[in-house]
């Protein structure tokens, strides 16, 4: 006799999906407990697998439950934006829970429209629990969090594959990127549903995972060049003092000390360690630094707003190079912003308005850009938010590889996410740092305010480390990558294209089988 859940009153299904999705979040980090992501979706799967399966009160109520699973997840994952809009933008406690609420039930529309269509898809086509589980919810797992990643220009923050940057599916990285192993997790969470009626999927599941130990064997990229000499400056500068007129000059004095403390061949700070534009600052401040950098052979990655004319800013970093007297020798601006800190959504200048967070509307940068050189070396610089879009970072490494043009050997990531406070968001950065690093086989620096400041080996691996909330200086030596990965190359179509497949070939099988007895059928 099968399991059924109809005799369980609905709201405490949703109250049991929204708990699921919550405890989820310990599957990434700074938790690491991987097999929890498995687990929860598998039993996401089950109670879909389990539900009436009859009319459209079926399809509504279990959109419902992954709206629940996805509300859940992305609430006890994210809870630590009301420290940003609250403690530092100065909105209202009540309406800051509520600004998170919002986000947490508008994220959970993904996961709801991947429960509902996948039930209806298995309702019209008349769909086994085999296909359903192995194929039909997994496609529409990774199209919807593929959705959810550039959408309204996305917030693929938590999705499901970074929960396994440190587990045997990361392997998989190089080839199809977080959105294919987020599709892969939800094949063996569906093997994981079928249980106990079948034992097969299971060993279909442990076989993935030891493919995904075996995938670590291969090396898609080498090394190139020689090492270079590396400082990566935290200088733990207060979020409430850092646009404070009153201490930005304590601040400059800060990063001119750390910077010129000793010589390395790349000498990073956070992002706007520099926090007012390059026409405030005092006149020797920049040829300063240039001077140091041209006696010393040092390349110097700034954070600073640059601007270039009226109501035209960018968030940028600036590079200081020895061998050019050029100020700065090189640019590069933030490209992908983030919605309210860094520009004003269509239809929200009054919430924006109601918050005291600087800096608030820049321009955006080219979505492709060229690295700059540190002697053998070429580094591409992304800014905070962006590394959480490894396909644009992978789009414009396979841009100056098929221009012929010098490839990024090095990824620099420069943050400043005291926003959030001392919470598990600097651990879940760090996490996507380490996922960006997998799925281009290049080492990530990360230079940030207050953490997660570190170095990335280019398997994913962090090798070196500054406590968070300590004024310091990370100095390591960096060897450089260059080769394409798959992910590289193909950037998510790899994962649109095995998505579809996989419901292309269900509908064919549920089309043949039509007709045959039930038992006879998958």
């Amino acid at each position: 006799m099968r399991f059924s859940l109809t005799s369980i009153k609905f709201p405490f299904l949703l109250a049991l999906a929204a708990i699921a999705g919550a405890i989820n979040v310990f599957a990434f980090a700074p938790y690491g407990l991987w097999p929890i992501q498995l687990l929860t979706l598998a039993l996401l799967i089950f109670c879909l697998l389990r539900i009436d399966r009859t009319g459209v009160g079926h399809i509504k109520r279990s959109a419902l439950l992954g709206w629940a699973y996805g509300f859940g997840w992305v609430a006890h994952g994210v809870y630590w934006i009301y420290i940003s809009l609250h403690d530092f933008g100065g909105l209202p406690g009540w309406l800051a829970v509520l600004a998170v609420a919002v986000l947490a039930l508008a994220m959970g529309v993904y996961t709801a429209l991947c429960a509902g269509l996948s039930v209806w898809l298995r309702q019209r086509w008349s769909a086994s629990p085999l296909l359903f589980a192995l194929a039909i919810f997994p496609a529409l797992w990774g199209l919807t969090e593929w959705l959810r990643g550039w959408l309204f220009t996305g917030f693929p923050w938590l999705i499901s594959g970074y929960a396994h940057t440190s587990g045997p599916l990361s392997g998989y990285a190089p080839l199809v990127g977080v959105y294919g192993l987020g599709c892969i997790s939800a094949v063996i969470a569906g093997c994981l549903a079928l249980l106990p009626q079948r034992k097969a999927p299971v060993i279909a599941a442990v076989l993935a995972l030891i493919a995904g130990l075996g995938l670590h064997q291969i090396n898609w990229t080498s090394p190139h060049g020689k090492p270079i000499s590396v400082r990566l400056l935290q200088g733990n500068v207060p979020q409430e003092e850092k646009f404070n007129t009153a201490q930005i000059i304590n601040s400059l004095r800060l990063y001119v000390d750390m910077i010129r403390a000793v010589p390395a061949d790349l000498i990073a700070t956070p992002e706007t360690a520099v926090p007012i534009l390059q026409t405030e600052l005092p006149p020797d401040f920049l040829p300063a630094l240039s001077d140091f950098s041209r006696q010393t052979g040092s390349n110097i990655a700034l954070g600073i707003p640059y601007i270039d004319g009226p109501y035209r800013y960018s968030n940028s970093v600036i590079g200081l190079a020895p061998q050019d007297k050029a100020v700065p020798a090189f640019r590069y601006d933030k490209q992908h912003l983030v919605p309210f800190g860094e520009f004003v959504p269509f239809g929200f200048r009054w919430f924006v308005d109601m918050m005291h967070i600087p800096l608030g509307d820049f321009q955006r940068g080219a979505a492709v850009q060229a690295p700059f050189a540190v002697k053998d070396q070429w580094v591409l610089p992304n800014i905070c938010y962006e590394d959480l879009f490894g396909d644009e970072i992978a789009a414009q490494l396979a841009a100056t590889h098929t221009a012929g043009q010098p490839t990024a050997t090095l990824l620099l990531n420069m943050s400043n996410i005291a926003w959030f406070g001392n919470t598990i968001a600097l651990p879940q950065h760090l996490q996507i740092s380490q996922m960006r690093s997998l799925e281009s086989g290049r080492p990530m620096l990360r230079a940030t305010n207050t953490g997660a400041t570190a170095v990335i080996d280019p398997h994913g691996v962090v090798s070196a480390q500054l406590a968070p909330y300590s004024r310091n200086t990370l100095a390591v030596s960096v060897q450089g990558y260059s080769g394409m990965t798959p992910y590289i190359l193909l950037g998510n179509r790899t994962l649109l294209a095995a998505a579809l497949l996989m419901l292309a070939l269900s509908w064919w099988r549920c089309r043949t089988q039509r007709g045959k007895p039930e038992q006879k059928r998958d």
